[in-house]
């Protein structure tokens, strides 16, 4: 009898309309790539193109924008805010917060694009008109993976955790945390429509990211094992063993996500140091990255605002517009997980070891990855731009860097193993929130039913495989991106307006309860209770 109550009080949590939209939006895309691949890229091509082209300055200008905004969040007065009560210490080491932070950020495709993104940079004739190979291919992974992207994710997460661990609401969705600007509004139609923007972007970065590097791994395996199967197959067999792995990871809650993102850095971290110190390369890899850290920085600002506004290259619309979408449509999940478990830290301790762990973690990868195969071609002369350019073979072309490495076939399996652990640790993290936004409400520390967190495990594989099955190409992926991104864009904006606006209420609040107020207080609480004693 209570399980029969309980099963009903569930299903009246349940937002019916934030769960079944996204899977109507699922199942009709799934189909329309399946069935028609054709008109379907063509269609994302022309929204692509009208979204990219002619708007292209917007994503610049939000890109920008946020990254401003995470330095004034922390460094100004909101940098001393704990993302919990004001005397809380966090709950997590910081080794332990900042893998998971690291590995639910970033899924397989950072080592996707570590070993090879520079060969697409030294083919470009942007990067050829700017000097040679060796000055400027290394530079551009750094910037689109850095500085810019991580702001994304920080300046959202800092703006959930206030609303989660501060405020103490108990709607874990977008539109909750623009309450502060929006009002009344939030729970009408344009909370609504936020809520299922959120959605639909959570739904385009998951297919993106699978659809980008799980057929490196099917490649992998066919060559390691002699499988006989073909590549989309593989594929599709690799995503549903990712998603065995991170729904038993999910389904044990925290603790299992946690020790998954150890496992995962331990295995990437191991990875990085075999290819530095014994892939041959050590110093050219440091030099290298040294120099390419100096140049991006010294041109960062005309970096982050070219716009080729006479389109001779189109190379902001094909790359830093693309990758600016491609984390926007990523800060839906993995901005509220790191806010979930970022309470007990402060503001600027969320943002700034943000930047260090995990802005530090993905250049150090492009540093040691890139560099290796980059210094494979300045170096030892081996034709790997050659040999992108006459196949297009992004796959076997990293296949090919890694078969470069001593006791290759051993790598090419700890490659599989990690890229595995990347998935299932992005993954069960992003079900995990996704679950949170099926409920009307939910407390902090509540945690979503095991059918819900289910249900969208199964949900976030579906795309991704009517991708796969419809051979679509990174274009038409992209183009995925950046039509969700969108609106989104201008929901990230209003998040972080939000946060100043409530943050600053809140301050006036604690009328100047500063670290420095407390033990001025805690020390006036303890000489009275020594009064008293002594009275006693």
């Amino acid at each position: 009898m209570n399980d029969k109550k309980s099963v009903s009080a569930t299903r009246k949590q349940i937002d019916w309309v934030i769960t079944l939209v996204p899977l109507a939006i699922i199942c009709g895309m799934s189909v329309l790539f399946f069935a028609f691949p054709n008109k379907s890229k063509s269609m994302l091509t022309s929204i692509r193109y009208v979204l990219g082209d002619r708007f292209g300055s917007y994503y610049l200008i939000i890109g920008v924008l946020i990254l401003s905004i995470s330095i004034y969040m922390a460094f100004s007065k909101y940098g001393d805010i704990v993302l919990g009560g004001q005397d809380e210490k966090p709950k997590y080491s910081f080794f332990t917060w900042g893998a998971m932070m690291f590995t639910c950020g970033l899924a397989a495709d950072i080592l996707f694009y570590s070993f090879a993104e520079w060969v697409l940079y030294a083919t470009d004739p942007h990067v050829k008109s700017l000097g040679t190979i060796q000055e400027w291919a290394g530079v551009f992974p750094l910037f689109h993976w850095s500085l810019i992207p991580w702001a994304f994710y920080l300046v959202l997460a800092v703006s959930f955790g206030f609303m989660l661990h501060v405020r103490n609401r108990d709607k874990q969705k977008f539109s909750e945390a623009c309450r502060p600007v929006l009002g009344r509004h939030t729970d009408g139609v344009l909370g609504r429509l936020i809520d299922l923007l959120a959605v639909f972007a959570l739904i385009a970065g998951t297919a993106t990211t699978f659809s980008v590097a799980t057929p490196l791994m099917a490649s992998i395996i066919k060559i390691v094992f002699h499988v006989e199967l073909s590549r989309i197959t593989l594929s599709i067999i690799i995503l549903l063993i990712t998603c065995a792995i991170y729904t038993y990871s999910l389904l044990h809650g925290f603790k299992g996500i946690s020790i998954l993102a150890k496992i995962c850095i331990y295995l990437f971290f191991g990875l990085l140091a075999y290819v530095l110190f014994v892939g041959g390369k050590t110093g050219y890899i440091i030099d290298t990255g040294i120099e390419s850290i100096g140049r991006m920085l010294q041109h960062f600002i005309e970096l982050s605002t070219f716009t080729d506004p006479e389109r001779k290259t189109l190379f902001p619309q094909n790359y830093t517009i693309y990758y600016w979408a491609y984390w926007m449509v990523w800060c839906v999940a993995a901005p509220f997980f790191i806010g979930t478990i970022s309470r007990g830290r402060t503001v600027r301790q969320t943002i700034v070891g943000g930047y260090v762990f995990g802005a530090g973690s993905t250049i150090i990868s492009f540093i040691i990855l890139g560099n290796y195969s980059l210094g494979k071609e300045i170096i030892d002369g081996i034709p790997l731009i050659k040999s992108y350019t006459e196949n297009g073979d992004m796959y076997g072309l990293i296949i090919n860097i890694v078969r470069t490495l001593p006791c290759s076939t051993m790598v090419l399996i700890v490659l599989i193993l990690t890229m595995v652990a990347f998935y299932a640790t992005s993954f069960d993290s992003i079900a995990y929130i996704a679950s949170c936004y099926s409920y009307r409400r939910l407390k902090d520390g509540e945690a979503p039913n095991r059918m819900i967190q289910l249900m969208w495990c199964l949900l976030l594989i579906v795309l991704p495989i009517a991708l796969l099955f419809s051979e679509s190409s990174m274009s038409n992926i992209q183009s995925v991106s950046i039509i969700a991104a969108f609106p989104i864009a201008a929901v990230i904006t209003l998040i972080a307006i939000s946060f100043l606006k409530d943050a600053g209420e809140f301050m006036k609040g604690l009328r100047g309860y500063t670290p420095r107020v407390r033990e001025q207080e805690e020390e006036a609480e303890r000489s009275a209770r020594h009064e008293e004693s002594e009275n006693d």
